[in-house]
């Protein structure tokens, strides 16, 4: 069953923008492996002088019944032609005994440009 929830609240009046950021994680681990992950950013927080950063989420995927955790902010904006990406470079939650490394630059805002 699908139903559609209203949570509007603290919700920004206009929305600005969005960034896809997906990945792998360094590998690390007694058995070493590595980690994916896929997420969409949050909308912009401005950090002053015309620019900005998103806040990031994301759970990876499973192996050997663990997954990794990350909460935090990109870089400010990186221009692409008329365009822009961000950059993230940070560590995933202590899982299973381990953290992972990850470099991550962000999509293309509205890539389709309209």
């Amino acid at each position: 069953m699908f139903y559609y929830r209203d949570d509007s609240k603290g919700r920004p009046e206009n929305q600005t923008h969005v960034h896809e950021v997906l990945g792998s994680t360094r590998l690390a681990g007694r058995e070493e492996h590595d980690h994916r992950f896929a997420t969409v950013s949050g909308e912009i927080i401005p950090i002053g002088m015309g620019d900005h950063v998103h806040e990031v989420k994301f759970r990876t995927d499973f192996f050997a019944d663990h997954y990794h955790e990350f909460c935090g902010r990109t870089s400010g904006a990186i221009p692409i032609g008329d365009r822009h990406v961000h950059f993230l470079q940070a560590i995933t939650t202590l899982d299973d005994g381990h953290r992972h490394e990850f470099r991550v630059a962000t999509l293309i805002e509205n890539p389709s440009g309209r």
